[in-house]
């Protein structure tokens, strides 16, 4: 596992489950928005029923398991590779038949260690998109890379594939703590990764580290983030590191072998990283998530002087259509999707899941083309609200007026939270800002998005009961 591909966010007893390669924890420090000039370009608006998607694909099988994963993977018993890579191409033609979307705008594979695949299972599934979709050259496609020799030996050949963007598992520079959490690459592994994915995709290469480690000093984080930061190329996301129950790090912890650091050390660290990464050119734009930024001097019209933007090919698109609400397609054991399947006339969003162990999943592909085990239609606008809501306000452009209004025509922004007592307490605290731009959190209340969380969901839920 290279990139949190299943993040589960347990909000009044909901629990709203997407798979992409962000894990939020806490994070804030400031930044002087009224002194920058900010050229934004608006991202796409997705419709609900949009004939585009993207396409996230789960390969499921790692050498060894990290002491702190609790993910859907496994470790396979034999080789398998070839039925796996038959299996994926099947579903995915029968996924895109079903959906009848038109247009995948991005492609995700995830794991587990999708870079153990094949090349050429990535080559297959690419054609097979090709073959039922639109997917542009410049379609962007990543791949999680377990920063091995192994890993790094196959970047040219996904590069050759058609893979235009590398996630690389660094986790962390610190060898100790990689061999503590169970990693099978150390620190001269995952920088030498580093420079080939860099070299082969310049500019598209996104690096994923992780804090809040067993014994770690706010000092040592400092420093070891800051060596990272001069080798590392347009994107980080940065982890807190969380004991899951049934994990073997869970079990150290809870017998006492190992003591995480406090709640106030990773609250610091979350800041001090913040802070860093501006410091180095990057700009926060959700939760987790940081790119590089660009000045462009502009002499059009009223906008006139030095502006400031995100480099385009950095930010992560794949995650912005989880974040923005769009469409989007699971394929693989265990793979999440939200699509209306209009090939069997529904024209109603579900919340669909994939069969999780992969011999099972690989009988019913066979069997049937798919391994849909869970199909959940979201007739009510509550439920698809509630995920617009909780994934929108994890970016910090937050959610626009225009984009809500798509999702919601009937009630805007300031009807539905404005009046309710419990957000405007939110609002007079300066941690969440409603204006002519949309609802979003401050940048000091975007550390507090978990707590905020409840507030807004029962005055999204109040507004919509009868």
């Amino acid at each position: 596992m290279t990139n949190v591909t299943m993040i589960k966010r347990v909000l009044l007893f909901k629990t709203i489950t997407v798979p992409f390669s962000s894990g939020s924890r806490r994070c804030s420090t400031r930044v002087s928005t009224g002194e920058l000039k900010a050229a934004v370009t608006e991202s796409a608006q997705p419709s609900p029923l949009s004939g585009e998607a993207s396409l996230y694909v789960h390969w499921p099988y790692c050498l060894r398991r990290c002491s702190y994963c609790n993910f859907n993977k496994y470790i396979p018993k034999a080789d398998n590779s070839s039925i796996m890579a038959d299996c994926l191409q099947r579903e995915t033609e029968t996924l895109l038949r079903l959906s009848q979307v038109s247009s995948i705008t991005s492609v995700f594979f995830g794991g587990g260690t999708p870079s153990l695949a094949h090349p050429s299972t990535i080559e297959k599934v690419l054609e097979s998109i090709s073959s039922h979709a639109s997917l542009a050259d410049s379609a962007e496609v990543t791949i999680e890379v377990n920063p091995t020799p192994v890993g790094m030996s196959r970047l040219e050949e996904f590069h050759r594939a058609g893979v235009n963007r590398f996630s690389i598992g660094v986790q962390s520079l610190q060898d100790k703590d990689l061999k503590l959490l169970g990693r099978d690459h150390n620190s001269q592994h995952a920088l030498r990764t580093l420079a080939e994915a860099r070299r082969l995709c310049p500019g598209r290469v996104s690096v994923d580290v992780m804090f809040g480690r067993p014994g770690q000093t706010l000092d040592s984080w400092e420093r070891e983030l800051s060596e990272l930061l001069r080798v590392c190329d347009d994107h980080v996301s940065l982890y807190q590191l969380t004991v899951e129950r049934g994990t073997a790090l869970f079990k150290q912890v809870e017998q006492g072998q190992l003591a995480l650091p406090a709640e106030e050390v990773m609250a610091a660290m979350y800041h001090s990283a913040r802070t860093l990464l501006l410091q180095h050119g990057f700009q926060q734009y959700e939760v987790s998530n940081f790119a590089r930024r660009e000045f462009i001097q502009l002499n059009c019209g009223l906008q006139r002087g030095l502006f400031l933007r995100l480099i385009e090919n950095a930010v992560s698109h794949h995650n912005m259509n989880y974040w923005k609400g769009g469409q989007y397609i699971g394929v693989g054991p265990g793979a999440h999707g939200r699509f209306a399947p209009l090939g069997e006339g529904r024209a109603v969003r579900e919340a669909r899941v994939q069969t999780l162990e992969p011999d099972f999943w690989i009988q019913e592909v066979q069997h049937r083309g798919h391994a849909t085990r869970r199909r959940i239609p979201l007739p009510s606008p509550l439920g698809l609200l509630e995920e617009v809501l909780a994934m929108g306000l994890r970016l910090t452009e937050g959610i626009a007026h225009q984009h809500w209004h798509i999702f919601c025509p009937e009630a805007d922004l300031q009807t539905v939270f404005g009046t309710y007592p419990d957000v405007q307490n939110l609002l007079l605290s300066g941690h969440l800002i409603l204006d002519d731009r949309g609802l979003r959190c401050s940048w000091d209340g975007l550390a507090l998005l978990d707590g905020m969380l409840p507030t807004l969901l029962l005055a999204l839920e109040g507004h919509m009961s009868p």
